[in-house]
């Protein structure tokens, strides 16, 4: 099953600042960018940017209120996004299975079948 990645939404999501605005959004239900810089270590103008990357992506929706914009989470924008990371991680489960498939044969082909010693015998050991 190849899976179609979303590299601009990824890049957007990749940010630890961005998480954590989306996290507080979905907190909030929605915010500001006055309200959000707040509660981030990040000036006003640092969380305006962030949050046009983020709509640029669709994770959030801008709404006009008085003087500001208010964001909201993309609820079905964040499902497909969530949908991808899981797709990507079961791609990934699946190939990791197929190594350790490969990396068992190839220790059953050097011992012959045998499980392997714990540790190996160095010349002139003395014991057993």
């Amino acid at each position: 099953m190849s899976t179609a990645v979303d590299d601009d939404l990824w890049s957007a999501v990749g940010d630890p600042t961005r998480r954590r605005m989306l996290d507080l959004l979905l907190a909030d239900g929605s915010g500001t960018a006055t309200g959000l810089s707040d509660r981030l270590p990040v000036t006003r103008q640092a969380v305006a940017k962030h949050l046009a990357v983020l709509d640029r992506v669709g994770l959030v929706h801008a709404a006009p209120v008085g003087r500001e914009k208010r964001y909201q989470v993309d609820q079905a924008q964040l499902a497909r996004a969530v949908a991808q990371l899981a797709a990507v991680g079961d791609a990934w489960d699946g190939r990791l299975r197929r190594i350790k498939q490969i990396a068992e044969a190839i220790e059953r082909g050097r011992t012959g079948g045998r499980t392997p010693p714990l540790s190996p015998r160095k010349e002139g050991d003395s014991n057993g």
